[in-house]
């Protein structure tokens, strides 16, 4: 064996043993603000970046509700509030929730919100910042498939041609083709539409695939197969459908769930998983390894105040003198969405 395939074992052992020997009476990291408290079934957040003031940037979750059509998408101010004259209720279980930047029909450009509404097998797409609906009540997905019940879903826009696609998860679905892809399309009345475009990814069968979260810059897509993995893919839809890698197979206490990236420059940076049961978030390096860019070892396990975190979301962007460095914000079982300073991250993560 050489030398430099030691070292290079020898750092990814090191990496595995810190993740999977993490002691739980580590410090917790504690949020800077919660939300107001809500008695539905608080579930994915999105963050909205507010171009003209970015201390007005909100934050968009998702209420699956507790029967039928109680479901809602909640829009929280940065100190926490709900601003219940942008928020949306009466929905069939909201699921999951992206934002993306600039969909366009050539003449006009907006904003979106998109989210599942998953008892109605529909994608929803409103206009920010005001979630103003352009969908015309909604988009069927998985059309023709015997399972559909939409759950995750993640926004890709290419960095060249500037076309923003939605690939779409399942609560259950194939062990091949799990995830759907479509373009998202707007017309000269501003309406919102959909193509599909291509369905690919594995699939374990073990549990459920909730969590996706896209690259866009690098051009990938990531999602949480319950209990197996994470599974990362080429997003745009041109690139080949093979599956890139599979990891953090191990060190995690039951369910893979929530995904999201934080960015120190143009490629690297950080992916957390959430180790729902745990109560923690596992961290892997963005770029991957030196010339292995689809090994992503476990750099450290954080704790953290949130309980069973579902979904979460993060910005490298300084939004206000709170969050200077960014924010993440994850869901937490108690009916709250939970803010936290990423200073208090980043200096737990080994460099």
């Amino acid at each position: 064996m050489s030398i430099k395939l030691s070292v290079c074992l020898l750092f990814s052992i090191l990496l595995f043993s810190r993740c999977s020997h993490f002691e739980k009476q580590a410090e917790e990291v504690l949020p800077i603000i919660v939300t107001q408290a809500i008695a539905g079934d608080t579930d994915d957040p999105a963050i909205w970046l507010n171009p003209e003031d970015r201390s007005k940037s909100i934050i968009i979750g998702t209420d699956k509700g507790g029967d039928h059509s109680s479901g809602a998408i909640y829009i929280y101010r940065l100190d926490g509030s709900i601003d219940s004259s942008r928020s949306i209720f009466g929905l069939q279980r909201p699921n999951n929730v992206d934002v993306e930047y600039g969909l366009t029909n050539g003449s006009s450009r907006v904003d979106i919100a998109v989210f599942t509404e998953r008892d109605r097998n529909m994608v929803r797409v409103f206009r920010l910042p005001e979630m103003k609906e352009i969908d015309r009540g909604g988009l069927p997905v998985f059309v023709g498939e015997l399972k559909q019940a939409p759950m995750g879903i993640a926004l890709y826009k290419d960095p060249d041609t500037q076309q923003i696609y939605a690939i779409v998860g399942r609560k259950e679905g194939p062990a091949d083709g799990y995830l759907f892809q479509y373009q998202l399309l707007l017309d000269s009345s501003g309406s919102a539409s959909i193509i599909y475009v291509r369905k690919f990814g594995k699939y374990s069968g073990q549990k459920e695939i909730e969590s996706i979260v896209v690259d866009d810059e690098l051009g990938f897509v990531y999602y949480s197969d319950e209990g197996v993995g994470v599974r990362k893919y080429h997003a745009h839809p041109d690139r080949v459908s093979d599956e890139l890698a599979l990891f953090a197979t191990q060190g995690i206490k039951e369910d893979h769930e929530g995904l999201s990236i934080y960015k120190k420059s143009s490629n690297t940076g950080y992916i957390l998983l959430s180790d729902q049961q745990a109560n923690t978030f596992h961290v892997f390096p963005r770029e991957g390894l030196s010339g292995k860019p689809h090994q992503h070892p476990c750099m450290t396990t954080l704790a953290i105040h949130t309980r069973e975190s579902d979904g979460s979301e993060m910005l490298s962007d300084s939004l206000s003198p709170v969050f200077p460095k960014g924010i993440f914000v994850a869901m937490s079982t108690d009916g709250t969405f939970q803010l936290y300073d990423w200073r208090d991250f980043q200096k737990k993560i080994p460099k």
